[in-house]
């Protein structure tokens, strides 16, 4: 659910006035975006705890940088940048955990009760195929990761993705299909 056209522009005040300094701005901006923001990391992290850590990470990053919020493009638009780094970097400090953690031997269950590994991360029932796709698709061609995440992942329009990125419609849409064909044969569910 998007929150109504008066709620996105309380919003949109609230953050600037929180940008120039008033900390009481701050204090509701963060009130008011922190359910939208846990949707938000959800998006990436199917896990409510895992998405409610990536949310705390999101909420700490503006109350730290809103100050370069320049108010340039509209404050959800930045704000999506920061849930997509935000959820990305938590699930690869899962990810990271995981790999540092023993594992222990779990007791045989019916296997229509197993978890598919292949879709579902041992780490945190994150979308692991997904994420990882998103992580090889970076190393390989990074230029085609924002417009995947921005679009698909954060369900920004595209004048919010061009506003965002700085680049041509025709640009963002072209690096979208060159992504989305990238990563869909590393996929093992067609999520996209």
């Amino acid at each position: 659910m998007r929150p109504s056209t008066s709620a996105h522009a309380d919003v949109e005040a609230l953050a600037t006035r929180a940008a120039g300094g008033d900390s009481a701005s701050l204090d509701a901006l963060l009130r008011a975006i922190r359910p939208d923001v846990v949707r938000r990391c959800g998006r990436f992290l199917l896990f409510r705890e895992d998405a409610e850590e990536a949310a705390q990470d999101v909420l700490l990053q503006v109350a730290r940088n809103i100050h370069r919020f320049e108010g340039r493009s509209r404050f959800s638009t930045w704000l999506h940048t920061v849930v997509a780094n935000c959820s990305r970097q938590k699930y690869r400090e899962l990810k990271r955990r995981s790999a540092e953690q023993p594992t222990v031997p779990e007791a045989p269950s019916a296997p229509e009760n197993r978890p598919d590994p292949r879709t579902t991360s041992v780490i945190a029932g994150s979308r692991v195929d997904l994420l990882e796709a998103i992580e090889r698709l970076e190393q390989e061609s990074p230029h085609l990761v924002a417009p995947l995440v921005y679009r698909d992942l954060c369900q920004m329009d595209y004048a919010e993705i061009v506003d965002r990125l700085g680049i041509p419609l025709g640009t963002v849409k072209s690096r979208l299909h060159h992504a989305r064909r990238n990563i869909r044969p590393w996929l093992t569910s067609h999520e996209l």
